[in-house]
Protein backbone atom coordinates (compact mmCIF):
# COMPACT_ATOMS: atom_id res chain seq x y z
CA UNK A 1 0.00 0.00 0.00
CA UNK A 2 1.59 3.63 -0.91
CA UNK A 3 2.24 5.68 2.03
CA UNK A 4 1.57 8.79 -0.01
CA UNK A 5 -1.80 10.71 2.02
CA UNK A 6 -4.22 12.79 -0.64
CA UNK A 7 -5.48 14.30 2.43
CA UNK A 8 -3.56 17.36 4.08
CA UNK A 9 -2.74 16.47 7.63
CA UNK A 10 -1.51 19.83 8.99
CA UNK A 11 -3.34 23.14 8.01
CA UNK A 12 -0.92 25.71 6.24
CA UNK A 13 -0.21 28.81 7.78
CA UNK A 14 -1.85 31.89 6.66
CA UNK A 15 -0.29 34.18 4.33
CA UNK A 16 -0.31 38.12 5.00
CA UNK A 17 -2.84 40.00 2.85
CA UNK A 18 -1.30 41.93 -0.46
CA UNK A 19 0.42 45.11 0.71
CA UNK A 20 -1.86 46.79 -1.40
CA UNK A 21 -5.02 45.75 0.55
CA UNK A 22 -3.95 46.87 3.75
CA UNK A 23 -2.95 50.05 6.35
CA UNK A 24 -2.64 53.26 4.60
CA UNK A 25 -2.10 52.14 0.60
CA UNK A 26 -5.35 50.01 1.34
CA UNK A 27 -7.26 52.54 2.75
CA UNK A 28 -6.13 54.96 -0.33
CA UNK A 29 -6.69 52.79 -2.63
CA UNK A 30 -10.41 52.18 -0.69
CA UNK A 31 -11.75 55.18 -0.46
CA UNK A 32 -9.41 57.57 -2.83
CA UNK A 33 -8.89 56.14 -5.88
CA UNK A 34 -11.45 53.03 -5.70
CA UNK A 35 -12.92 54.31 -9.93
CA UNK A 36 -12.14 56.83 -12.42
CA UNK A 37 -14.66 59.34 -11.06
CA UNK A 38 -13.53 59.21 -7.01
CA UNK A 39 -9.43 59.86 -8.75
CA UNK A 40 -10.26 62.93 -10.37
CA UNK A 41 -12.63 64.09 -7.60
CA UNK A 42 -9.81 63.52 -4.96
CA UNK A 43 -6.95 64.78 -7.15
CA UNK A 44 -9.27 68.17 -7.57
CA UNK A 45 -9.98 68.43 -3.93
CA UNK A 46 -6.18 67.98 -3.26
CA UNK A 47 -5.52 70.98 -5.57
CA UNK A 48 -8.30 73.26 -3.94
CA UNK A 49 -7.11 72.53 -0.35
CA UNK A 50 -3.52 72.70 -1.28
CA UNK A 51 -3.87 76.30 -2.91
CA UNK A 52 -6.02 77.16 -0.15
CA UNK A 53 -3.21 76.22 2.69
CA UNK A 54 -0.27 77.92 0.76
CA UNK A 55 -2.73 81.10 0.53
CA UNK A 56 -3.64 80.78 4.08
CA UNK A 57 0.00 80.11 5.68
CA UNK A 58 1.45 82.77 3.04
CA UNK A 59 -0.93 85.00 4.51
CA UNK A 60 -0.26 83.77 8.46
CA UNK A 61 3.07 83.37 8.80
CA UNK A 62 4.78 86.57 9.08
CA UNK A 63 6.81 88.02 12.02
CA UNK A 64 4.31 90.57 13.01
CA UNK A 65 4.34 89.43 16.59
CA UNK A 66 6.06 92.08 17.97
CA UNK A 67 4.37 94.79 15.93
CA UNK A 68 2.36 97.80 18.11
CA UNK A 69 0.11 98.73 15.34
CA UNK A 70 -1.14 98.78 12.14
CA UNK A 71 1.20 100.91 10.85
CA UNK A 72 4.72 98.93 12.17
CA UNK A 73 2.73 95.66 10.55
CA UNK A 74 2.92 97.85 7.07
CA UNK A 75 6.77 98.60 7.40
CA UNK A 76 7.27 94.80 7.79
CA UNK A 77 5.49 94.04 4.99
CA UNK A 78 7.47 96.12 3.69
CA UNK A 79 10.46 95.06 4.51
CA UNK A 80 9.68 91.29 3.09
CA UNK A 81 8.80 92.56 0.09
CA UNK A 82 4.71 92.35 0.19
CA UNK A 83 2.70 95.40 -0.78
CA UNK A 84 -1.20 96.02 -0.08
CA UNK A 85 -2.83 96.22 2.99
CA UNK A 86 -3.72 92.23 3.18
CA UNK A 87 -0.55 91.65 2.70
CA UNK A 88 0.17 89.82 5.33
CA UNK A 89 -1.65 89.16 9.19
CA UNK A 90 -0.79 91.43 11.78
CA UNK A 91 -0.43 89.08 14.67
CA UNK A 92 0.65 92.19 17.28
CA UNK A 93 -2.96 92.85 18.05
CA UNK A 94 -3.10 89.20 19.45
CA UNK A 95 0.27 89.58 20.94
CA UNK A 96 -0.94 93.24 22.89
CA UNK A 97 -4.43 92.35 23.48
CA UNK A 98 -4.81 88.38 23.70
CA UNK A 99 -5.54 89.54 27.60
CA UNK A 100 -8.36 91.95 27.16
CA UNK A 101 -9.67 88.92 24.88
CA UNK A 102 -9.27 86.26 27.51
CA UNK A 103 -10.28 88.55 30.34
CA UNK A 104 -12.36 91.21 29.60
CA UNK A 105 -11.37 94.67 31.93
CA UNK A 106 -11.46 91.99 34.75
CA UNK A 107 -8.37 93.86 37.18
CA UNK A 108 -5.23 92.17 36.04
CA UNK A 109 -4.04 91.83 39.37
CA UNK A 110 -7.00 89.47 39.90
CA UNK A 111 -6.63 88.01 37.13
CA UNK A 112 -5.12 84.29 38.98
CA UNK A 113 -8.96 84.00 40.23
CA UNK A 114 -10.61 82.96 37.10
CA UNK A 115 -7.45 81.32 36.14
CA UNK A 116 -7.70 78.84 39.59
CA UNK A 117 -11.96 79.09 39.00
CA UNK A 118 -11.32 77.51 35.26
CA UNK A 119 -8.81 75.07 36.62
CA UNK A 120 -11.27 74.12 39.74
CA UNK A 121 -13.72 73.53 37.00
CA UNK A 122 -12.06 70.89 35.59
CA UNK A 123 -10.90 68.66 38.90
CA UNK A 124 -15.32 69.51 39.48
CA UNK A 125 -16.05 67.83 36.33
CA UNK A 126 -13.53 65.01 36.05
CA UNK A 127 -15.53 62.62 38.70
CA UNK A 128 -18.56 63.70 36.33
CA UNK A 129 -17.04 63.16 32.91
CA UNK A 130 -14.23 59.94 33.46
CA UNK A 131 -16.08 58.60 36.76
CA UNK A 132 -14.05 55.60 36.61
CA UNK A 133 -10.76 56.82 36.14
CA UNK A 134 -11.09 59.29 38.86
CA UNK A 135 -11.53 58.91 43.09
CA UNK A 136 -14.74 58.40 43.71
CA UNK A 137 -14.65 60.79 46.95
CA UNK A 138 -13.66 63.83 44.51
CA UNK A 139 -17.42 64.05 44.00
CA UNK A 140 -17.65 65.84 47.03
CA UNK A 141 -15.70 68.51 45.58
CA UNK A 142 -17.81 68.50 42.68
CA UNK A 143 -20.73 69.59 45.05
CA UNK A 144 -18.65 72.21 46.89
CA UNK A 145 -17.77 73.77 43.59
CA UNK A 146 -20.89 75.64 42.40
CA UNK A 147 -21.12 77.59 45.59
CA UNK A 148 -16.64 78.46 44.84
CA UNK A 149 -16.67 79.42 41.73
CA UNK A 150 -19.11 82.90 42.30
CA UNK A 151 -17.28 83.68 45.19
CA UNK A 152 -13.76 83.64 43.50
CA UNK A 153 -14.85 85.38 40.42
CA UNK A 154 -17.30 88.39 42.09
CA UNK A 155 -15.57 87.79 45.60
CA UNK A 156 -16.68 89.64 48.62
CA UNK A 157 -17.30 87.49 51.51
CA UNK A 158 -16.86 83.69 51.80
CA UNK A 159 -19.72 83.77 54.25
CA UNK A 160 -22.71 84.55 51.34
CA UNK A 161 -21.82 81.00 49.51
CA UNK A 162 -21.90 78.85 52.61
CA UNK A 163 -25.32 80.75 53.43
CA UNK A 164 -26.63 79.57 50.01
CA UNK A 165 -25.29 76.15 50.73
CA UNK A 166 -26.50 75.72 53.96
CA UNK A 167 -29.88 76.50 52.07
CA UNK A 168 -29.46 72.82 50.15
CA UNK A 169 -28.62 71.32 53.25
CA UNK A 170 -31.47 72.56 55.07
CA UNK A 171 -34.00 71.80 52.39
CA UNK A 172 -32.39 68.17 52.15
CA UNK A 173 -32.16 67.44 56.21
CA UNK A 174 -36.41 68.04 56.17
CA UNK A 175 -36.35 66.17 53.26
CA UNK A 176 -35.22 63.12 54.30
CA UNK A 177 -37.21 63.78 57.91
CA UNK A 178 -40.55 64.20 56.27
CA UNK A 179 -40.07 61.41 53.60
CA UNK A 180 -40.25 58.81 56.06
CA UNK A 181 -43.37 59.84 57.42
CA UNK A 182 -45.16 61.35 54.89
CA UNK A 183 -45.20 61.52 50.95
CA UNK A 184 -42.37 62.64 48.59
CA UNK A 185 -44.50 64.68 47.27
CA UNK A 186 -45.60 66.72 50.45
CA UNK A 187 -41.71 66.22 51.82
CA UNK A 188 -40.18 68.06 48.51
CA UNK A 189 -42.75 70.50 48.69
CA UNK A 190 -41.96 71.80 52.44
CA UNK A 191 -38.11 71.33 51.92
CA UNK A 192 -38.80 73.75 48.97
CA UNK A 193 -40.78 76.11 51.15
CA UNK A 194 -38.03 75.65 54.08
CA UNK A 195 -35.28 76.64 51.57
CA UNK A 196 -36.71 79.77 50.18
CA UNK A 197 -37.42 81.03 53.25
CA UNK A 198 -33.95 80.75 54.42
CA UNK A 199 -32.52 82.14 51.39
CA UNK A 200 -35.30 85.33 50.69
CA UNK A 201 -35.03 86.21 54.92
CA UNK A 202 -32.01 84.68 56.80
CA UNK A 203 -29.39 83.85 54.75
CA UNK A 204 -28.37 87.44 54.84
CA UNK A 205 -28.43 87.81 58.48
CA UNK A 206 -26.24 84.63 58.57
CA UNK A 207 -23.88 86.08 56.42
CA UNK A 208 -24.00 89.48 58.14
CA UNK A 209 -23.53 87.95 61.41
CA UNK A 210 -20.68 85.93 60.67
CA UNK A 211 -18.91 88.44 58.54
CA UNK A 212 -18.81 90.50 61.39
CA UNK A 213 -17.09 88.20 63.47
CA UNK A 214 -14.97 86.40 60.92
CA UNK A 215 -14.17 88.87 58.10
CA UNK A 216 -12.85 86.14 55.07
CA UNK A 217 -13.61 87.95 52.14
CA UNK A 218 -11.82 88.65 48.77
CA UNK A 219 -12.15 91.54 46.65
CA UNK A 220 -15.21 92.55 45.09
CA UNK A 221 -15.31 92.42 41.44
CA UNK A 222 -18.01 93.97 39.79
CA UNK A 223 -20.19 92.29 36.91
CA UNK A 224 -19.47 94.76 33.76
CA UNK A 225 -15.91 94.33 34.31
CA UNK A 226 -16.29 90.85 33.28
CA UNK A 227 -15.82 90.34 29.53
CA UNK A 228 -13.99 88.43 27.05
CA UNK A 229 -13.98 84.58 26.66
CA UNK A 230 -13.66 84.62 30.81
CA UNK A 231 -17.52 85.94 30.48
CA UNK A 232 -18.46 83.43 27.88
CA UNK A 233 -17.07 80.44 29.59
CA UNK A 234 -19.09 81.63 32.87
CA UNK A 235 -22.17 81.84 31.43
CA UNK A 236 -21.88 78.76 29.41
CA UNK A 237 -20.98 76.57 32.14
CA UNK A 238 -23.61 78.17 34.64
CA UNK A 239 -26.01 77.57 31.77
CA UNK A 240 -25.09 74.32 30.69
CA UNK A 241 -24.98 72.98 33.99
CA UNK A 242 -28.82 74.01 34.97
CA UNK A 243 -30.32 73.67 31.41
CA UNK A 244 -29.82 69.76 31.39
CA UNK A 245 -31.73 69.02 35.04
CA UNK A 246 -34.15 72.00 34.34
CA UNK A 247 -34.84 70.15 30.92
CA UNK A 248 -35.13 66.71 32.55
CA UNK A 249 -38.25 67.72 34.36
CA UNK A 250 -39.59 69.81 31.68
CA UNK A 251 -39.44 66.55 29.62
CA UNK A 252 -41.34 64.44 32.60
CA UNK A 253 -43.58 67.14 32.92
CA UNK A 254 -44.57 67.52 29.32
CA UNK A 255 -45.32 63.42 29.36
CA UNK A 256 -47.24 63.88 33.06
CA UNK A 257 -50.85 62.75 33.40
CA UNK A 258 -51.15 65.67 35.91
CA UNK A 259 -53.16 67.96 33.27
CA UNK A 260 -51.87 71.10 35.35
CA UNK A 261 -48.43 70.22 35.05
CA UNK A 262 -48.82 69.61 31.63
CA UNK A 263 -50.46 72.30 30.50
CA UNK A 264 -47.73 74.83 32.02
CA UNK A 265 -44.58 72.48 30.66
CA UNK A 266 -45.89 72.39 27.77
CA UNK A 267 -46.65 76.48 27.63
CA UNK A 268 -43.14 76.99 28.98
CA UNK A 269 -41.36 75.12 26.63
CA UNK A 270 -43.52 76.11 23.69
CA UNK A 271 -43.10 80.06 24.40
CA UNK A 272 -39.38 80.03 24.73
CA UNK A 273 -39.05 78.14 21.95
CA UNK A 274 -40.72 80.47 19.79
CA UNK A 275 -38.84 83.52 21.14
CA UNK A 276 -35.35 84.00 19.88
CA UNK A 277 -32.79 84.04 22.38
CA UNK A 278 -31.93 87.78 22.00
CA UNK A 279 -35.27 88.70 22.48
CA UNK A 280 -34.99 87.30 25.77
CA UNK A 281 -31.82 88.81 26.59
CA UNK A 282 -33.24 92.20 25.68
CA UNK A 283 -36.20 91.33 28.68
CA UNK A 284 -33.12 90.42 30.97
CA UNK A 285 -31.49 94.07 30.23
CA UNK A 286 -34.48 96.44 30.37
CA UNK A 287 -37.89 95.06 31.51
CA UNK A 288 -36.74 92.27 34.10
CA UNK A 289 -36.17 94.88 36.88
CA UNK A 290 -39.56 96.27 36.54
CA UNK A 291 -41.08 93.54 37.74
CA UNK A 292 -38.64 93.23 40.71
CA UNK A 293 -39.02 95.91 44.09
CA UNK A 294 -38.27 99.36 43.93
CA UNK A 295 -34.54 99.48 44.34
CA UNK A 296 -33.88 96.39 43.55
CA UNK A 297 -30.22 96.17 41.73
CA UNK A 298 -30.22 92.53 40.03
CA UNK A 299 -27.34 91.84 38.53
CA UNK A 300 -26.94 91.80 34.89
CA UNK A 301 -25.29 88.64 34.47
CA UNK A 302 -27.19 87.00 37.27
CA UNK A 303 -30.33 88.26 34.62
CA UNK A 304 -28.36 86.37 31.29
CA UNK A 305 -27.94 83.68 33.58
CA UNK A 306 -31.55 83.01 33.92
CA UNK A 307 -32.51 83.86 30.88
CA UNK A 308 -30.16 81.57 28.88
CA UNK A 309 -30.59 78.66 31.39
CA UNK A 310 -34.67 78.97 30.70
CA UNK A 311 -33.92 79.53 26.84
CA UNK A 312 -31.58 76.09 26.92
CA UNK A 313 -33.75 73.89 29.51
CA UNK A 314 -36.46 74.49 26.91
CA UNK A 315 -34.98 72.62 24.10
CA UNK A 316 -33.29 70.24 26.17
CA UNK A 317 -36.40 69.31 27.46
CA UNK A 318 -37.58 68.08 23.85
CA UNK A 319 -34.07 66.20 23.38
CA UNK A 320 -34.64 64.25 26.63
CA UNK A 321 -38.44 63.79 25.47
CA UNK A 322 -37.24 62.68 22.18
CA UNK A 323 -35.30 60.11 24.22
CA UNK A 324 -37.98 59.04 26.08
CA UNK A 325 -40.73 58.45 23.19
CA UNK A 326 -37.70 56.47 21.93
CA UNK A 327 -37.95 53.56 24.49
CA UNK A 328 -40.21 50.42 24.10
CA UNK A 329 -43.21 50.23 26.40
CA UNK A 330 -41.87 47.20 27.34
CA UNK A 331 -39.23 49.13 29.85
CA UNK A 332 -41.85 50.62 31.45
CA UNK A 333 -43.64 47.62 32.08
CA UNK A 334 -40.61 46.04 33.38
CA UNK A 335 -40.24 49.13 36.01
CA UNK A 336 -43.62 48.31 36.72
CA UNK A 337 -43.77 44.58 37.22
CA UNK A 338 -40.38 45.44 39.45
CA UNK A 339 -42.38 47.28 41.87
CA UNK A 340 -41.16 50.31 41.60
CA UNK A 341 -42.41 53.77 41.93
CA UNK A 342 -42.36 56.29 39.49
CA UNK A 343 -39.39 58.45 40.43
CA UNK A 344 -37.46 54.67 41.25
CA UNK A 345 -38.52 53.70 37.53
CA UNK A 346 -37.38 56.97 36.41
CA UNK A 347 -33.88 57.25 37.99
CA UNK A 348 -33.06 53.36 37.89
CA UNK A 349 -34.61 52.18 34.09
CA UNK A 350 -36.19 54.99 32.22
CA UNK A 351 -33.71 58.02 32.24
CA UNK A 352 -30.71 55.92 31.72
CA UNK A 353 -31.43 55.02 28.61
CA UNK A 354 -32.95 58.03 27.60
CA UNK A 355 -30.40 60.11 28.50
CA UNK A 356 -27.54 57.61 26.53
CA UNK A 357 -29.66 57.46 23.34
CA UNK A 358 -30.32 61.85 23.75
CA UNK A 359 -26.44 61.89 23.94
CA UNK A 360 -26.02 63.71 20.47
CA UNK A 361 -28.74 66.03 20.67
CA UNK A 362 -27.75 66.96 24.67
CA UNK A 363 -24.06 68.19 23.30
CA UNK A 364 -25.22 69.60 20.35
CA UNK A 365 -27.10 71.41 22.70
CA UNK A 366 -24.67 72.52 25.09
CA UNK A 367 -22.46 73.72 21.90
CA UNK A 368 -25.13 75.58 20.66
CA UNK A 369 -25.44 77.43 24.09
CA UNK A 370 -22.00 77.90 24.52
CA UNK A 371 -21.79 79.74 20.92
CA UNK A 372 -25.04 81.87 21.96
CA UNK A 373 -22.95 83.54 24.21
CA UNK A 374 -21.76 86.21 22.19
CA UNK A 375 -25.73 87.38 22.11
CA UNK A 376 -24.79 88.91 24.97
CA UNK A 377 -23.13 91.88 23.27
CA UNK A 378 -26.45 93.32 22.71
CA UNK A 379 -27.18 94.32 25.94
CA UNK A 380 -23.86 95.82 26.39
CA UNK A 381 -21.36 92.94 27.72
CA UNK A 382 -17.89 92.93 26.92
CA UNK A 383 -18.17 89.19 25.22
CA UNK A 384 -15.14 88.43 22.83
CA UNK A 385 -17.17 89.82 19.50
CA UNK A 386 -17.54 92.89 21.21
CA UNK A 387 -14.28 93.47 22.48
CA UNK A 388 -13.34 93.61 18.71
CA UNK A 389 -15.11 96.78 18.34
CA UNK A 390 -13.32 97.69 21.00
CA UNK A 391 -10.22 97.00 19.87
CA UNK A 392 -10.36 97.61 16.35
CA UNK A 393 -11.86 101.81 17.94
CA UNK A 394 -8.20 102.30 18.75
CA UNK A 395 -6.43 104.05 15.94
CA UNK A 396 -3.16 101.67 16.16
CA UNK A 397 -5.40 98.94 15.30
CA UNK A 398 -8.33 100.37 13.47
CA UNK A 399 -8.86 98.25 10.24
CA UNK A 400 -7.86 94.80 11.51
CA UNK A 401 -10.56 92.60 11.42
CA UNK A 402 -9.01 88.93 10.15
CA UNK A 403 -7.02 88.64 12.83
CA UNK A 404 -8.94 88.89 15.79
CA UNK A 405 -11.93 86.86 14.71
CA UNK A 406 -9.50 84.11 13.98
CA UNK A 407 -8.46 84.25 16.91
CA UNK A 408 -11.63 83.93 18.20
CA UNK A 409 -13.22 81.81 16.22
CA UNK A 410 -10.12 79.43 16.85
CA UNK A 411 -10.97 79.21 20.85
CA UNK A 412 -14.26 78.39 20.11
CA UNK A 413 -13.70 75.67 17.73
CA UNK A 414 -10.89 74.09 21.03
CA UNK A 415 -13.94 74.19 23.25
CA UNK A 416 -17.01 72.74 20.76
CA UNK A 417 -14.19 70.54 19.37
CA UNK A 418 -13.61 68.96 22.62
CA UNK A 419 -17.04 68.70 23.87
CA UNK A 420 -17.95 66.93 20.59
CA UNK A 421 -15.18 64.35 20.79
CA UNK A 422 -16.21 63.97 24.52
CA UNK A 423 -19.73 63.13 23.02
CA UNK A 424 -18.29 60.05 20.86
CA UNK A 425 -16.29 59.05 23.52
CA UNK A 426 -19.60 58.67 25.55
CA UNK A 427 -21.31 57.03 23.23
CA UNK A 428 -18.62 54.47 22.82
CA UNK A 429 -18.24 54.12 26.49
CA UNK A 430 -22.64 53.08 27.24
CA UNK A 431 -22.82 51.34 23.74
CA UNK A 432 -24.31 48.06 25.12
CA UNK A 433 -25.34 46.59 21.75
CA UNK A 434 -23.67 43.55 20.23
CA UNK A 435 -23.21 43.35 16.70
Amino acid sequence: MSDISFVRREMLPPKDPPASEVGVVGWIRANLFSGWLNSVLTIASLYFIIRVLMGLLGWAVVPTWSATSLTECRSIFEELGRHGHNAGACWGVISERWNQLLFGFYPRELQWRPVLDFLLLGVALAPVLFSDKVPAKLIYFTAIYPFVMPWLLWGGTIWTPVAVALGFVIAYAIFKMLAEKTSELIAMIASVVVALVWWLFLASLFSSALAAVIPLALEPVESRQFGGFMLSITIGVVAIGLSLPIGIVLALGRQSDLLIVKTLCVGFIEFIRGVPLITLLFVASTLLNIFMPPGTNFDIIMRVFIMVTLFASAYMAEVIRGGLAALPKGQYEGADSLGLNYWQAQRLIIMPQALKISIPGIVSTFIGVFKDTTLVSVIGLFDPLNLTNAIRADADWNGLVWELYGFIALLFFVFCFGMSRYSMYLERKLQTGHR
